[in-house]
């Protein structure tokens, strides 16, 4: 699958970027592939570098207000300095790996509502910057967020929708100024207890860590309250537990805890 983007960089007789990934469709911890192609325009300019970056949409809070932000989390420069003659072409291929903590943005071939997940081009010139328009990328699960993912499904959970938060998650590896939560509605057996679920997967290399929170009361993502959805898991052998029968559990007795019960 291919896709590609046309930015004329400094305005009519300036240089172009052609961005061409070889397939946008990537999953956290792997990469993208693709080639910039440059053309010179009407007269020489002075490259100082090319660059692509991932960037997705942040909601930030200030005060007692909050605001949505694009940000970018990842950048790879590909060339330093050269020199662009007029009509010159450059092909400048790349490989670009995608960062483990990369919030995921389809599930189940459909777009997770609320995120937004771009790749960005960039060329420097003589201290003038020029950005291409947000080009979509679409992040996979990986196997072991599929697993929690599936098992949620089986119990009944339903998506709602999905953003990106800046800030941190207590008591996790976290290395991105942001973390993603994936909200879901709860089904009848579950209502009576829950009104709303939120998962927030932050992957490591070497493991997923999973945080649950239950009708956003308060704060996983602070210390000293209740994480009662924190686990890790091994990716070696994910397969091996019943996660549908664990998060049950953990639901159920989470509930109990704020003397709910179902």
């Amino acid at each position: 699958m291919v896709f590609k983007k046309m930015m004329q960089a400094f305005g009519v007789g300036g240089p172009s970027v052609e961005t061409v990934l070889a397939n946008p469709n990537c999953r956290p911890g792997g990469f993208l592939e693709g080639q910039v192609h440059v053309l010179g325009g009407d007269h020489a300019v002075d490259v100082e570098y090319l660059a692509v970056g991932l960037i997705t949409r942040v909601e930030v809070e200030s005060g007692d207000s909050e605001y949505n932000t694009d940000q970018e989390f990842h950048r790879q420069r590909l060339t330093g300095s050269f020199r662009l003659d007029p009509g010159a072409k450059y092909d400048v291929p790349f490989r670009f790996d995608v960062p483990w903590e990369t919030p995921i943005t389809e599930v189940y071939g459909q777009h997770l509502h609320g995120m937004t997940m771009g790749l960005t081009t960039e060329l420097e010139i003589a201290r003038a910057v020029d950005k291409s328009d947000l080009d979509a990328v679409a992040v996979h699960p990986l196997p072991a967020q599929e697993r929690i993912l599936d098992a949620l499904l089986r119990l009944g959970f339903r998506f709602s929708r999905a953003d990106v938060e800046r800030g941190r998650v207590y008591g996790v590896e976290q290395h991105l100024p942001f973390y993603q939560e994936i909200e879901f509605y709860p089904p009848s057996a579950y209502a009576s207890g829950i009104n709303q679920l939120e998962l927030t997967f932050i992957p490591t290399p070497h493991k997923l860590q999973v945080v649950l929170e239950i009708d956003k009361r308060g704060g996983v993502f602070t210390e000293g309250r209740d994480a009662f959805g924190r686990f890790d898991i091994d990716y070696a052998t994910v397969d091996q537990a019943d996660w549908a029968g664990q998060l049950d559990n953990w639901l159920r007795q989470s509930a109990q805890r704020r003397g709910l019960f179902f």
